[in-house]
C-alpha cells in the first residue's frame, strides 16, 4: 500500500474518536404539516409549530382530522399529537407569567414609593417628637425640683420680711426720729428761753 493510503486509513480510524467528544441535543422544534388529503400524501398547505392547539374532529391510528382556532381544517399524522402541553409552551407561559409578575412588582414598588417616603418622614418626625418630649420631661423634673426648693424656702421664711423692706423701714424710722428729735430740742429750747430761738 502506498503511504498516502495508510494516512487516509489512519485518519478514517481516528474520526469516530473525534465524534465521540461532541455533545448533541434532540431538537424540540417540530413543524408538522397540515394536509388536505386524509392520508397526508399531498403537499402540506400549512406547517404547524410545536405547541399549536387544535380540535380533533376524527382520529384513527395514523391520521387525525383537526380544526385550528382560526377554523382551518386539515389532516395531520396522529403520532405527533399529544394531550399534554409541550415543554416549549409551558416554558413560554411561565416566562410570560414571570415577566408579568416582574412588571407588577415594579409597579407596586413605584405605587408604594411615595407612601413609604411619607411613612419614613412621619417616623423621623415621631423620633424628633420623642426627643423633644424627653427633653421637656427632663425640664419639668428640673422645674419641679426648683419649685420644691422654693417651697422649702417659703416655709422657712414664712413670717419674715424681705431685707429691702426692713432696711427701708429702718431708714424711715431713723429719718422720722431725727426730725422728731430736732423738733423736740427746738421746742424745749423755746420753752426754756421764753419762745426765742437761740441758734
Amino acid at each position: 500500500m502506498r503511504p498516502t493510503m495508510w494516512g487516509l486509513l489512519g485518519l478514517l480510524a481516528l474520526m469516530p474518536l473525534s465524534a465521540m467528544g461532541e455533545t448533541a441535543y434532540v431538537t424540540d422544534n417540530l413543524r408538522l404539516g397540515l394536509h388536505l388529503a386524509p392520508d397526508t400524501s399531498d403537499r402540506a398547505f400549512q406547517y404547524l409549530d410545536s405547541g399549536q392547539a387544535m380540535e380533533i374532529l376524527t382520529r384513527d391510528r395514523n391520521y387525525a382530522n383537526v380544526r385550528l382556532p382560526n377554523a382551518t381544517e386539515g389532516w395531520v399524522k396522529a403520532a405527533y399529537l399529544v394531550d399534554d402541553k409541550p415543554a416549549k409552551l409551558i416554558v413560554a407561559e411561565i416566562t410570560a407569567e414571570r415577566d408579568a409578575l416582574i412588571v407588577e412588582l415594579e409597579e407596586t414598588k413605584q405605587a408604594f414609593a411615595a407612601p413609604a417616603a411619607t411613612i419614613e418622614a412621619l417616623r423621623n418626625d415621631a423620633l424628633a417628637f420623642d426627643a423633644n418630649l424627653a427633653e421637656a420631661q427632663g425640664r419639668i423634673v428640673e422645674l419641679q425640683d426648683q419649685n420644691a426648693g422654693l417651697q422649702g424656702l417659703e416655709e422657712k421664711y414664712r413670717g419674715s420680711l424681705p431685707i429691702s423692706w426692713v432696711a427701708g423701714a429702718i431708714g424711715v424710722c431713723l429719718l422720722a426720729g431725727l426730725l422728731l428729735g430736732m423738733w423736740w430740742v427746738d421746742r424745749r429750747s423755746r420753752i426754756r428761753h421764753g419762745g426765742i430761738r437761740i441758734y
